[in-house]
Protein backbone atom coordinates (compact mmCIF):
# COMPACT_ATOMS: atom_id res chain seq x y z
CA UNK A 1 0.00 0.00 0.00
CA UNK A 2 1.13 3.69 -0.51
CA UNK A 3 -0.03 7.05 0.38
CA UNK A 4 0.68 10.22 -1.42
CA UNK A 5 0.08 13.20 0.71
CA UNK A 6 -0.86 16.50 0.59
CA UNK A 7 -0.08 16.70 -3.42
CA UNK A 8 -2.42 19.43 -5.55
CA UNK A 9 -4.19 17.03 -7.45
CA UNK A 10 -5.16 17.35 -11.05
CA UNK A 11 -7.51 14.44 -11.86
CA UNK A 12 -7.00 16.25 -14.38
CA UNK A 13 -9.79 18.64 -13.09
CA UNK A 14 -8.15 20.70 -10.35
CA UNK A 15 -9.17 19.45 -7.00
CA UNK A 16 -7.25 21.24 -4.94
CA UNK A 17 -4.86 19.77 -2.45
CA UNK A 18 -5.87 15.98 -1.56
CA UNK A 19 -4.16 12.93 -0.72
CA UNK A 20 -4.35 9.89 -2.33
CA UNK A 21 -4.74 5.91 -1.01
CA UNK A 22 -3.03 3.22 -3.32
CA UNK A 23 -3.28 -0.77 -3.19
CA UNK A 24 -2.87 -3.68 -5.21
CA UNK A 25 -2.25 -1.09 -8.49
CA UNK A 26 -5.20 0.93 -7.94
CA UNK A 27 -6.25 3.90 -6.39
CA UNK A 28 -8.23 3.08 -3.44
CA UNK A 29 -9.86 6.64 -2.22
CA UNK A 30 -9.11 10.14 -3.29
CA UNK A 31 -10.07 12.59 -0.46
CA UNK A 32 -9.01 15.85 2.06
CA UNK A 33 -9.20 13.33 5.17
CA UNK A 34 -7.37 10.03 4.84
CA UNK A 35 -5.64 9.66 7.96
CA UNK A 36 -1.64 8.29 8.11
CA UNK A 37 -1.55 4.77 9.11
CA UNK A 38 1.67 3.48 10.72
CA UNK A 39 4.02 1.54 8.56
CA UNK A 40 2.03 2.09 5.39
CA UNK A 41 4.95 3.78 2.44
CA UNK A 42 4.38 7.27 2.00
CA UNK A 43 5.18 10.01 -0.24
CA UNK A 44 5.26 13.58 0.95
CA UNK A 45 3.89 15.84 -1.84
CA UNK A 46 4.03 18.98 -0.46
CA UNK A 47 4.16 21.56 -2.98
CA UNK A 48 4.44 19.00 -5.79
CA UNK A 49 1.18 18.73 -8.49
CA UNK A 50 -0.63 15.02 -8.63
CA UNK A 51 -1.54 14.39 -12.51
CA UNK A 52 -2.72 10.66 -14.11
CA UNK A 53 0.00 9.28 -16.15
CA UNK A 54 0.62 9.73 -19.96
CA UNK A 55 -1.11 7.97 -22.44
CA UNK A 56 0.86 8.13 -25.98
CA UNK A 57 -1.20 6.17 -28.51
CA UNK A 58 1.44 6.04 -31.60
CA UNK A 59 4.76 4.55 -30.79
CA UNK A 60 7.46 2.50 -32.83
CA UNK A 61 7.99 0.20 -29.71
CA UNK A 62 10.31 -1.67 -32.07
CA UNK A 63 11.65 1.37 -33.96
CA UNK A 64 10.53 2.93 -37.24
CA UNK A 65 12.12 4.36 -40.07
CA UNK A 66 14.15 2.24 -43.38
CA UNK A 67 13.06 4.15 -45.42
CA UNK A 68 16.76 4.99 -46.85
CA UNK A 69 17.99 1.85 -46.83
CA UNK A 70 18.49 -0.58 -43.65
CA UNK A 71 21.13 1.74 -42.26
CA UNK A 72 17.93 4.10 -41.31
CA UNK A 73 16.23 1.59 -39.35
CA UNK A 74 15.22 3.71 -36.05
CA UNK A 75 16.37 1.30 -32.50
CA UNK A 76 13.81 -0.24 -30.32
CA UNK A 77 12.02 2.00 -27.69
CA UNK A 78 13.18 1.67 -24.20
CA UNK A 79 11.32 1.96 -20.71
CA UNK A 80 13.20 4.23 -18.98
CA UNK A 81 12.87 6.74 -21.89
CA UNK A 82 9.23 6.02 -21.61
CA UNK A 83 9.37 6.94 -18.18
CA UNK A 84 11.26 9.89 -18.31
CA UNK A 85 8.53 11.26 -20.92
CA UNK A 86 5.99 10.45 -18.13
CA UNK A 87 4.42 7.72 -20.12
CA UNK A 88 3.02 4.62 -18.11
CA UNK A 89 0.69 3.91 -20.93
CA UNK A 90 1.58 3.18 -24.83
CA UNK A 91 0.32 1.90 -27.91
CA UNK A 92 2.75 0.64 -30.34
CA UNK A 93 2.48 -0.39 -33.89
CA UNK A 94 4.74 -1.02 -37.20
CA UNK A 95 4.96 1.91 -40.10
CA UNK A 96 6.16 2.02 -43.42
CA UNK A 97 8.06 -1.50 -42.82
CA UNK A 98 5.83 -3.79 -42.17
CA UNK A 99 8.42 -6.53 -43.63
CA UNK A 100 11.50 -6.69 -41.56
CA UNK A 101 9.67 -5.62 -38.75
CA UNK A 102 6.89 -7.59 -37.53
CA UNK A 103 3.37 -7.79 -35.61
CA UNK A 104 5.12 -10.31 -33.38
CA UNK A 105 8.12 -8.35 -32.37
CA UNK A 106 5.67 -5.61 -31.66
CA UNK A 107 3.51 -7.74 -29.13
CA UNK A 108 6.72 -9.53 -27.63
CA UNK A 109 8.20 -6.01 -27.37
CA UNK A 110 4.65 -4.55 -25.50
CA UNK A 111 5.32 -7.98 -23.27
CA UNK A 112 8.52 -7.19 -21.94
CA UNK A 113 7.41 -3.42 -21.52
CA UNK A 114 4.70 -4.73 -19.06
CA UNK A 115 6.51 -6.84 -17.37
CA UNK A 116 8.82 -3.41 -16.38
CA UNK A 117 5.80 -1.77 -15.05
CA UNK A 118 4.29 0.22 -18.23
CA UNK A 119 1.01 -0.80 -19.90
CA UNK A 120 1.20 -1.74 -23.36
CA UNK A 121 -1.56 -2.03 -26.27
CA UNK A 122 -0.61 -3.21 -29.61
CA UNK A 123 -1.96 -2.43 -33.28
CA UNK A 124 -1.89 -5.08 -35.57
CA UNK A 125 -1.09 -4.14 -39.39
CA UNK A 126 1.30 -1.31 -40.70
CA UNK A 127 1.18 1.00 -43.30
CA UNK A 128 0.24 -1.65 -45.95
CA UNK A 129 -2.68 -3.32 -47.33
CA UNK A 130 -3.14 -6.65 -46.82
CA UNK A 131 -2.40 -5.75 -43.41
CA UNK A 132 1.09 -8.02 -42.02
CA UNK A 133 -0.81 -10.25 -39.09
CA UNK A 134 0.33 -13.19 -36.52
CA UNK A 135 -2.68 -15.04 -36.89
CA UNK A 136 -3.04 -14.41 -41.29
CA UNK A 137 -5.90 -12.64 -39.91
CA UNK A 138 -6.81 -9.53 -38.50
CA UNK A 139 -10.10 -10.57 -36.74
CA UNK A 140 -8.31 -13.31 -35.35
CA UNK A 141 -5.53 -10.63 -34.30
CA UNK A 142 -7.60 -8.22 -32.18
CA UNK A 143 -9.91 -10.97 -30.78
CA UNK A 144 -7.06 -13.52 -29.75
CA UNK A 145 -3.98 -11.64 -28.28
CA UNK A 146 -4.59 -10.05 -25.09
CA UNK A 147 -2.32 -6.56 -26.21
CA UNK A 148 -3.40 -5.99 -29.86
CA UNK A 149 -6.63 -3.32 -30.08
CA UNK A 150 -7.04 -2.40 -33.36
CA UNK A 151 -5.33 -1.89 -36.52
CA UNK A 152 -2.94 0.34 -38.42
CA UNK A 153 -3.11 1.63 -41.88
CA UNK A 154 -1.92 4.35 -44.03
CA UNK A 155 -4.11 6.57 -46.53
CA UNK A 156 -3.12 9.51 -48.77
CA UNK A 157 0.44 8.79 -48.35
CA UNK A 158 3.16 8.01 -51.19
CA UNK A 159 4.28 5.49 -49.18
CA UNK A 160 0.48 3.54 -48.31
CA UNK A 161 -0.90 0.32 -50.85
CA UNK A 162 -3.46 3.37 -52.34
CA UNK A 163 -6.61 0.99 -50.27
CA UNK A 164 -9.95 1.26 -53.29
CA UNK A 165 -13.05 2.43 -50.92
CA UNK A 166 -14.05 -1.31 -50.81
CA UNK A 167 -10.72 -2.89 -49.37
CA UNK A 168 -10.74 -0.07 -46.71
CA UNK A 169 -15.05 -0.46 -45.81
CA UNK A 170 -13.80 -4.26 -45.45
CA UNK A 171 -11.24 -3.61 -43.29
CA UNK A 172 -13.03 -0.78 -41.27
CA UNK A 173 -16.01 -3.62 -40.63
CA UNK A 174 -13.74 -6.16 -39.75
CA UNK A 175 -12.03 -4.06 -37.06
CA UNK A 176 -15.42 -3.28 -35.50
CA UNK A 177 -16.78 -6.56 -35.09
CA UNK A 178 -13.29 -8.40 -33.73
CA UNK A 179 -13.51 -5.13 -31.38
CA UNK A 180 -17.20 -5.94 -30.24
CA UNK A 181 -16.13 -9.73 -29.75
CA UNK A 182 -13.18 -9.50 -27.57
CA UNK A 183 -14.48 -5.99 -25.78
CA UNK A 184 -11.57 -4.02 -26.93
CA UNK A 185 -11.54 -0.59 -29.07
CA UNK A 186 -11.66 -2.06 -32.05
CA UNK A 187 -9.94 0.63 -33.80
CA UNK A 188 -8.41 1.89 -37.16
CA UNK A 189 -5.29 4.08 -36.68
CA UNK A 190 -4.99 5.65 -39.98
CA UNK A 191 -1.77 7.41 -40.93
CA UNK A 192 -2.54 10.10 -42.90
CA UNK A 193 -0.01 11.63 -45.72
CA UNK A 194 0.08 14.12 -47.57
CA UNK A 195 -1.90 13.61 -50.54
CA UNK A 196 -4.90 15.77 -52.04
CA UNK A 197 -7.36 13.73 -51.07
CA UNK A 198 -6.55 13.37 -47.48
CA UNK A 199 -9.64 11.58 -45.36
CA UNK A 200 -12.06 11.87 -48.25
CA UNK A 201 -12.11 7.70 -48.35
CA UNK A 202 -13.40 7.91 -44.63
CA UNK A 203 -16.16 10.84 -45.39
CA UNK A 204 -17.34 8.48 -48.24
CA UNK A 205 -17.58 5.39 -46.08
CA UNK A 206 -19.15 7.23 -42.83
CA UNK A 207 -21.65 8.61 -45.67
CA UNK A 208 -22.46 4.95 -47.11
CA UNK A 209 -22.29 2.47 -44.02
CA UNK A 210 -23.63 2.58 -40.29
CA UNK A 211 -19.96 1.74 -39.12
CA UNK A 212 -19.26 3.80 -35.94
CA UNK A 213 -17.04 6.66 -36.64
CA UNK A 214 -15.38 5.61 -33.56
CA UNK A 215 -13.59 3.13 -35.46
CA UNK A 216 -12.08 5.59 -37.80
CA UNK A 217 -8.72 7.23 -35.55
CA UNK A 218 -7.23 9.50 -38.26
CA UNK A 219 -3.46 10.65 -36.87
CA UNK A 220 -0.81 13.01 -37.95
CA UNK A 221 -3.67 15.69 -39.19
CA UNK A 222 -1.41 18.40 -38.46
CA UNK A 223 0.56 17.44 -41.24
CA UNK A 224 -1.28 20.85 -43.43
CA UNK A 225 -3.50 22.81 -43.45
CA UNK A 226 -6.18 21.39 -46.13
CA UNK A 227 -5.58 17.70 -43.70
CA UNK A 228 -6.57 19.85 -40.69
CA UNK A 229 -9.48 21.42 -41.87
CA UNK A 230 -10.69 17.61 -43.34
CA UNK A 231 -9.83 16.53 -40.05
CA UNK A 232 -12.01 19.28 -38.11
CA UNK A 233 -15.15 18.40 -40.07
CA UNK A 234 -14.47 14.90 -39.11
CA UNK A 235 -14.34 15.90 -35.18
CA UNK A 236 -17.33 17.69 -35.72
CA UNK A 237 -19.24 14.53 -36.94
CA UNK A 238 -18.14 13.18 -33.50
CA UNK A 239 -14.79 11.88 -34.48
CA UNK A 240 -11.60 11.89 -32.42
CA UNK A 241 -8.67 13.25 -34.33
CA UNK A 242 -4.88 12.44 -32.78
CA UNK A 243 -2.65 15.69 -33.96
CA UNK A 244 1.19 14.83 -33.59
CA UNK A 245 3.43 16.57 -31.46
CA UNK A 246 6.30 17.74 -34.28
CA UNK A 247 6.42 21.40 -32.61
CA UNK A 248 5.63 23.25 -30.03
CA UNK A 249 4.04 26.19 -31.87
CA UNK A 250 2.67 24.51 -34.57
CA UNK A 251 1.02 22.18 -32.12
CA UNK A 252 -0.70 25.15 -30.67
CA UNK A 253 -1.54 27.09 -33.92
CA UNK A 254 -3.31 23.33 -34.69
CA UNK A 255 -4.98 23.13 -31.27
CA UNK A 256 -6.32 26.94 -32.00
CA UNK A 257 -7.51 26.42 -35.29
CA UNK A 258 -9.51 23.27 -33.88
CA UNK A 259 -10.65 25.53 -31.37
CA UNK A 260 -11.52 28.54 -33.43
CA UNK A 261 -13.57 26.01 -35.59
CA UNK A 262 -16.01 25.19 -32.66
CA UNK A 263 -14.50 22.05 -32.06
CA UNK A 264 -15.00 20.50 -28.68
CA UNK A 265 -11.23 19.99 -27.35
CA UNK A 266 -12.23 16.40 -26.01
CA UNK A 267 -12.01 14.94 -29.99
CA UNK A 268 -8.47 15.87 -29.80
CA UNK A 269 -5.77 13.67 -28.57
CA UNK A 270 -1.74 13.91 -29.09
CA UNK A 271 0.47 11.55 -29.78
CA UNK A 272 4.29 11.20 -30.23
CA UNK A 273 5.05 9.43 -33.23
CA UNK A 274 8.12 8.07 -31.23
CA UNK A 275 11.23 6.25 -31.94
CA UNK A 276 9.66 6.09 -35.76
CA UNK A 277 11.23 8.03 -38.25
CA UNK A 278 10.73 11.67 -39.76
CA UNK A 279 11.40 11.89 -43.13
CA UNK A 280 11.88 15.32 -45.51
CA UNK A 281 10.87 14.27 -49.32
CA UNK A 282 11.31 16.73 -52.55
CA UNK A 283 8.54 17.66 -54.88
CA UNK A 284 10.06 13.99 -57.01
CA UNK A 285 8.95 12.23 -53.55
CA UNK A 286 13.09 11.27 -52.84
CA UNK A 287 14.59 10.61 -49.70
CA UNK A 288 16.32 14.16 -48.28
CA UNK A 289 16.47 13.41 -44.39
CA UNK A 290 15.78 11.66 -42.12
CA UNK A 291 15.71 11.27 -37.95
CA UNK A 292 14.59 9.62 -35.00
CA UNK A 293 11.02 11.15 -32.90
CA UNK A 294 11.55 11.48 -29.74
CA UNK A 295 8.98 9.83 -27.30
CA UNK A 296 9.07 12.54 -24.43
CA UNK A 297 6.99 15.47 -26.82
CA UNK A 298 3.39 15.04 -25.02
CA UNK A 299 5.31 15.59 -21.90
CA UNK A 300 7.01 18.41 -23.60
CA UNK A 301 3.65 19.89 -25.51
CA UNK A 302 1.60 19.94 -22.11
CA UNK A 303 4.74 21.96 -20.65
CA UNK A 304 4.62 24.35 -23.42
CA UNK A 305 1.09 24.86 -23.65
CA UNK A 306 0.74 26.35 -20.01
CA UNK A 307 3.61 27.83 -19.91
CA UNK A 308 4.12 30.01 -23.01
CA UNK A 309 0.22 29.98 -24.08
CA UNK A 310 -0.76 30.46 -20.61
CA UNK A 311 -3.26 27.32 -20.93
CA UNK A 312 -4.63 25.70 -17.76
CA UNK A 313 -2.78 22.57 -16.69
CA UNK A 314 -6.28 20.85 -16.77
CA UNK A 315 -6.90 21.55 -20.13
CA UNK A 316 -3.83 20.67 -21.39
CA UNK A 317 -2.76 17.38 -19.96
CA UNK A 318 -6.50 15.77 -20.92
CA UNK A 319 -4.94 16.12 -24.59
CA UNK A 320 -2.29 13.13 -23.00
CA UNK A 321 -4.98 11.50 -20.32
CA UNK A 322 -8.13 11.16 -20.31
CA UNK A 323 -9.30 12.05 -24.68
CA UNK A 324 -6.71 9.58 -25.07
CA UNK A 325 -7.83 6.98 -22.55
CA UNK A 326 -11.22 7.27 -24.04
CA UNK A 327 -10.72 6.95 -27.45
CA UNK A 328 -8.87 3.41 -26.78
CA UNK A 329 -11.91 2.50 -24.73
CA UNK A 330 -9.29 2.06 -21.52
CA UNK A 331 -11.43 5.20 -19.49
CA UNK A 332 -12.01 5.25 -16.29
CA UNK A 333 -8.98 2.29 -16.18
CA UNK A 334 -6.36 4.92 -17.91
CA UNK A 335 -6.50 8.32 -18.16
CA UNK A 336 -8.16 9.87 -14.71
CA UNK A 337 -7.42 9.94 -10.92
CA UNK A 338 -10.42 8.38 -9.08
CA UNK A 339 -11.52 5.38 -7.17
CA UNK A 340 -10.88 2.15 -8.61
CA UNK A 341 -8.68 3.27 -11.55
CA UNK A 342 -5.07 2.02 -12.44
CA UNK A 343 -2.81 3.52 -10.10
CA UNK A 344 -0.93 5.73 -12.65
CA UNK A 345 0.27 8.96 -11.78
CA UNK A 346 2.84 11.28 -12.01
CA UNK A 347 4.23 14.05 -9.29
CA UNK A 348 5.96 17.31 -11.03
CA UNK A 349 7.54 20.11 -9.15
CA UNK A 350 5.86 23.72 -9.63
CA UNK A 351 8.59 24.30 -12.42
CA UNK A 352 6.54 21.65 -14.73
CA UNK A 353 9.49 19.29 -13.98
CA UNK A 354 8.47 15.90 -13.53
CA UNK A 355 9.57 14.03 -10.28
CA UNK A 356 7.92 11.00 -9.65
CA UNK A 357 6.26 8.25 -12.13
CA UNK A 358 4.18 5.66 -10.52
CA UNK A 359 2.51 2.82 -12.42
CA UNK A 360 0.18 0.52 -11.27
CA UNK A 361 0.95 1.35 -7.85
CA UNK A 362 4.67 1.11 -8.57
CA UNK A 363 7.25 3.87 -8.60
CA UNK A 364 9.23 3.54 -11.68
CA UNK A 365 11.20 6.70 -11.13
CA UNK A 366 11.48 8.68 -7.46
CA UNK A 367 12.95 12.16 -7.38
CA UNK A 368 13.88 11.78 -10.89
CA UNK A 369 15.97 8.76 -10.86
CA UNK A 370 14.82 5.66 -12.21
CA UNK A 371 13.81 2.96 -10.19
CA UNK A 372 14.26 0.36 -13.09
CA UNK A 373 16.80 -1.44 -13.82
CA UNK A 374 17.01 -2.17 -17.71
CA UNK A 375 18.95 -5.10 -20.17
CA UNK A 376 21.71 -2.72 -22.17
Amino acid sequence: MLQVRNAHVYTPKDQGIQDVWIAGGKIEAVSKTLPLIDGIDCIDATGKILTPGLIDRHIHMTGGGGEGGFCTQAPAVTASRLIRGGLTTVVGLLGTDGITRSVEALVAKAKALKEQGISAYCMTGAYGYPSPTITDSVQKDIVFIEEIIGCKLALSDHRSSHVTLEELMRLASDVRVAGMLSKKAGILTLHLGDEKQGLQSVMDILDQTDIPIKTFQPTHVNRNPFLLQQAIGFAKRGGTIDITCDSGEGVYQALMKIKEDGVCIDRVTLSSDGQGSWSKYDAHRNLLRIGVSDVDTIYKQIVYLVQQKNWSLEEALALGCCNVAKALELYPKKGVIQEGSDADLLLWNQDLCLDTVIAQGHILMKDGKLQIHEML
